[in-house]
C-alpha cells in the first residue's frame, strides 16, 4: 500500500513525482493512498494542508483515500461489542436478512442513539475536512448505516459479491457524494477487506452496469467492462489497519470480498452528499442524540426525530442496501 508520512513538503513532492512516472508509464498504482496524520494533525482533527492536498489528489485520481490512526480504539471496541451481537440476530432472520447480494454480507445499522454514538466514528472531523474540501461546505449527511461480512456457514460459504457501483442510477459526472467508511477492527483480505477499483469512478454510468435499481443486484459492471478495465489497472483489496477511515466516491467500482476467518467484519458506511444535490433522504434518530446534531455547524443533518424506545425497535429492520434510493429529485 502507498503510504505518505506528514512529514513536510520534500515528501510531497517526491510522492509527486513517483505518482507521474506511474502515469506516464500507464501503470498507476492499484493500490490506493494511505496518509498517516503526524501527532500534532491527530490532536487538532485537522490534516495539514500538504496531507490535505494528498487527499484532494487520491479522491480525484483513484475515487478514494485512507487515513490512518483517527479513531481511538476503545470506541471502536464498544461498538463493535454491540454490532457483533446484533449481526447474529440479523444473519437468524436468514432470507429475510437484509443482506446485499449474497447472505454473507449483512446491511447493518449501528444503533441510532446516544449511548452508541461516538463523535469520532459519526463526525469524524477529519472525515468531514475531506469532504467539505471536496464537495464544497456543509455537505449533507443523510445516510448511516453498515456492511458485515460474516463467518462462513456450511450454508454460507464464503461468497464475494459482484463488482458493482453504488450509483446505480443516471447521475453527475463529477462528484457529488462520498462515503465515509469506518471498519470496526482491522480489514484484511482474509476478513472481507472490500475489493476496489480505482479510478473507475470517472466511468461508472448505466451504460456499464446491469440491474434495475432496488433490485439486490442493481448496479452490477458488465464482465466486458471489468476485462477491459482489469487490462489497465486491476483491482486491490488493501489491508486496512484500525482506527482507519477510508473516503470512496460513491461511483466508484468495488465488491464486499467473503469473510474467511470466524469474527465477523463491520464496517460502518456513513454518506455525505454535496449541499447542492437534491437527495430527499433523512436519518432516523432518536431523540436523546438531539443536542448533539443541533451543535453541530460543518455537516447539514436532516433528520426523522423518534423516541429512544422507538429508535431501538425499528434499527434492525432496515432494507439491504440497494434498496436506498442515492438519487437526486429534479
Amino acid at each position: 500500500m502507498s503510504q505518505i508520512l506528514s512529514k513536510g513538503p520534500a515528501r510531497l513532492t517526491c510522492h509527486c513525482k513517483m505518482r507521474f512516472l506511474s502515469t506516464h508509464r500507464g501503470k498507476l498504482a492499484s493500490h490506493p493512498t494511505s496518509i498517516r496524520p503526524s501527532n500534532t494533525e491527530i490532536r487538532n482533527t485537522r490534516l495539514s494542508p500538504q496531507n490535505l492536498e494528498v487527499a484532494m489528489r487520491s479522491l480525484y485520481q483513484d475515487g478514494l483515500v485512507i487515513v490512518e490512526n483517527v479513531v481511538p480504539h476503545d470506541s471502536l471496541d464498544r461498538l463493535n461489542k454491540k454490532m457483533t451481537e446484533d449481526a447474529y440476530i440479523l444473519r437468524s432472520k436468514k432470507e429475510d436478512s437484509p443482506f446485499n447480494y449474497n447472505p454473507g454480507n449483512i446491511q447493518q445499522d449501528a444503533p441510532p442513539v446516544r449511548e452508541h454514538f461516538d463523535f469520532n466514528i459519526f463526525l469524524n472531523p477529519i472525515a468531514t475536512q475531506i469532504t467539505s474540501s471536496a464537495l464544497g461546505p456543509r455537505p449533507k449527511w443523510t445516510f448511516c448505516s453498515g456492511n458485515t461480512a460474516m463467518p462462513p456457514t456450511a450454508e454460507c460459504p464464503p461468497t464475494s459479491q459482484p463488482v458493482h457501483s453504488d450509483a446505480d442510477f443516471a447521475h453527475p459526472c463529477h462528484p457529488f457524494a462520498y462515503v465515509i467508511n469506518v471498519p470496526l477492527i482491522t480489514m484484511t483480505p482474509e476478513n472481507g477487506s472490500t475489493e476496489v477499483w480505482l479510478g473507475t469512478h470517472r466511468d461508472t454510468g448505466p451504460h456499464v452496469q446491469e440491474g434495475l435499481h432496488g433490485e439486490r443486484a442493481s448496479g452490477r459492471i458488465k464482465l466486458d467492462e471489468l476485462e477491459k478495465r482489469r487490462a489497465v489497472r486491476p483491482p486491490s483489496q488493501p489491508m486496512v489497519p484500525k482506527g482507519s477511515i477510508v473516503i470512496r466516491d460513491l461511483r466508484l467500482w468495488h465488491a464486499g470480498i467473503g469473510n474467511q476467518t470466524e469474527i465477523p467484519r463491520v464496517m460502518l458506511a456513513m454518506i455525505h452528499f454535496a449541499s447542492w444535490y437534491r437527495n430527499p433522504m433523512k436519518l432516523e434518530l432518536a431523540d436523546d442524540l438531539k443536542p448533539v446534531i443541533d451543535s453541530l455547524a460543518d455537516v447539514e443533518v436532516p433528520v426523522d426525530w423518534v423516541t429512544k424506545s422507538d429508535a431501538l425497535s425499528r434499527y434492525l429492520n432496515r432494507g439491504f442496501g440497494n434498496a436506498y434510493d442515492f438519487n437526486q429529485q429534479p
